[in-house]
C-alpha cells in the first residue's frame, strides 16, 4: 500500500514540458503515473463521515489524526504509553476520559491471552465481532450501520447466519457493557476496542490507533453487507469498495484469518486453523493461502479467489515475501482505523485513548510450536488438540496423543501396502 506523493505532485506539475526533454524522464514520469493509476486502484484513500464535510482548519486534533492515517499520510499504529493512571473511581480518574479505558484494557487482555502466550478464541471472536459490527455499512446505507454497537444491542443481528459462532463474544460485551456502562462507556466503544486489544495481544499484532466517544444504536444493521467464504473476488472486491475499501486494504484486513480456527464453515473439520501458527499474528496465513499448506490448514474458497485475483495477488504477495510483516501491520493498522470509524459520524470530537492498549509483542515462538507442526501435518481430526489450541493453551501434554495417531496411520500405510504386494 506504501506510495509515494512524488508521483501525484510530477504528473500534474506545470513545468512537466520543460523537464521532458531530459533523456528518460519520459518514461520515468510514465512509470510515476502509472503508480498513481496503481493506487486510485487499489489504494484506500476516500474520506469517511463527518471529515467529508470538514475543512482542515475545522478539524480537531484527533480530526486531523485520523484523517492523515486514512489516507496515507500517518501510521495507523502507535507505542504512547500511559503514566501515572489514576486510581479507578476517583475524580482523576473521572476527569481523563481515558482512565477507565485502561481498567478495561486490563481486564480484556486477561481474557484474551492464553497460557502459551498465543491469543484465545475469545480474542479472535473479539476481533470479528468488531468487524461486523462496523462493516455492516455501505455508501449507500446512510446513517444506518457502521461501527454503531448494533450487532449486540438489536437483538436481530446474531440470528443472521454469518454471524453465527459470536454469540459467546457477545455474551462477555454484555457482561463488560453491564460493568462499565455507569462510567460513559458506549458498546459501540467496547467492541471496536475489543477487537483492537485482541489484536495487539496476539503475538506480532499491530498496536492500532484506538478511538473512544461513538454513539450507540439499537437499530438493526442493513442486511447482505458481510463478506461470506464462499464469495467471488469481483463480489467481494466490490462490496468493499462500497465501504470506501480499496483491494489493497481489502487484502490487509483479510489477514486477520491469520489467528483463525474456523468451526462453522466445515463442520467435521472443526477447530481447524486458516494457517499453521493459531494464535499468531503473523504472515504465514499469506504464505499458506498462496500454498503449499499443510493438511490441518483450512482456506476459505473466498481467500483463495481474491489471492488469485490481479488486483489482490501483488499485495498478497508482498505480504507473503520479505519483510511481510511489517508491511502488513502498517497496512493493517491504518486499514482498521478506517473500518473501526464506518457509519461514524461525530469522529472529530472523538478521544485517542489508544496509551490504554497493551503492549505489543514483537518476537515470539510459541514453545510448543514444534507439536503444532506435527498436529498441522496429520490428516486426522484430533478435537482435543484443536480445543486447546482455541483456548490458547500449551499442547505439550497432548504430544503422546498426537504422536500415537501418527504412529498408527504409519502402521495402517505399512499394512496396506503389504497387503497390496502380497
Amino acid at each position: 500500500m506504501r506510495f509515494s506523493s512524488t508521483a501525484a505532485a510530477l504528473a500534474g506539475a506545470a513545468f512537466l514540458p520543460s523537464v521532458l526533454g531530459y533523456p528518460g524522464m519520459d518514461k520515468l514520469l510514465g512509470e510515476l503515473q502509472d503508480k498513481a493509476k496503481r493506487q486510485d486502484c487499489c489504494d484506500s484513500t476516500e474520506l469517511i463521515g463527518d471529515l467529508i464535510t470538514l475543512s482542515d482548519s475545522q478539524l480537531s486534533p484527533v480530526g486531523h489524526l485520523v484523517k492523515n492515517i486514512i489516507v496515507g499520510n500517518a501510521s495507523g499504529e502507535s507505542n504512547e504509553d500511559y503514566y501515572n493512571v489514576p486510581l479507578l473511581n476517583t475524580a482523576s480518574c473521572a476527569a481523563d476520559t481515558c482512565c477507565i479505558w485502561q481498567y478495561i484494557a486490563n481486564t480484556m487482555e486477561a481474557s484474551f491471552r492464553g497460557a502459551s502466550g498465543r491469543c484465545t478464541n475469545a480474542a479472535r471472536a473479539a476481533v470479528r465481532l468488531g468487524f461486523h459490527d462496523a462493516a455492516g455499512w455501505s455508501k449507500s446505507t446512510g446513517p444506518l450501520g457502521g461501527a454503531d454497537g448494533s450487532i449486540v444491542l438489536a437483538p436481530s443481528e446474531i440470528l443472521r447466519p454469518k454471524n453465527n459462532g459470536l454469540q459467546e463474544i457477545i455474551q462477555q460485551m454484555q457482561i463488560w457493557y453491564n460493568q462499565y456502562h455507569g462510567y460513559g462507556v458506549s458498546m459501540a466503544d467496547l467492541i471496536q476496542f475489543g477487537a483492537t486489544v485482541a489484536t495487539v495481544v496476539c503475538p506480532l499484532g499491530p498496536r492500532i490507533h484506538s478511538f473512544v466517544g461513538r454513539y450507540d444504536s439499537s437499530i438493526p444493521a442493513p442486511d447482505g453487507l458481510l463478506p461470506g467464504p464462499f464469495d467471488s473476488a469481483d463480489f467481494l472486491i466490490d462490496l468493499f469498495r462500497d465501504k470506501t475499501i480499496q483491494p489493497h486494504g481489502l487484502t490487509a484486513l483479510l489477514g486477520a484469518h491469520s489467528t483463525s480456527q474456523q468451526r462453522f464453515v466445515d463442520t467435521s473439520r472443526a477447530g481447524d486453523p486458516q494457517d499453521g501458527t493459531p494464535g499468531v499474528w503473523d504472515v504465514l496465513y499469506y504464505k499458506q493461502t498462496l500454498g503449499p499448506k499443510p493438511p490441518r490448514v483450512f482456506t476459505f474458497q473466498s481467500d483463495i479467489n481474491l489471492s488469485e485475483d490481479p488486483r489482490i495477488y501483488p499485495e498478497f504477495a508482498a505480504f507473503a515475501g520479505p519483510g511481510g510483516q511489517q508491511h502488513w501491520n502498517e497496512d493493517y493498522a491504518r486499514e482498521y482505523v478506517r473500518l473501526s470509524l464506518l457509519g461514524v459520524y461525530n469522529i472529530n470530537n472523538l478521544t485517542d485513548c489508544t496509551k490504554t492498549l497493551p503492549n505489543a509483542i514483537t518476537t515470539y515462538v510459541a514453545a510448543d510450536q514444534w507439536i503444532v507442526d506435527l498436529w498441522v501435518g496429520t490428516t486426522i481430526h484430533l478435537q482435543a488438540v484443536a480445543d486447546a489450541l482455541l483456548n490458547g493453551s500449551l499442547i505439550t501434554n497432548l504430544l503422546s496423543l498426537i504422536l500415537g495417531i501418527l504412529l498408527k496411520v504409519k502402521r495402517t500405510v505399512v499394512e496396506t501396502v503389504a497387503t497390496g504386494s502380497a
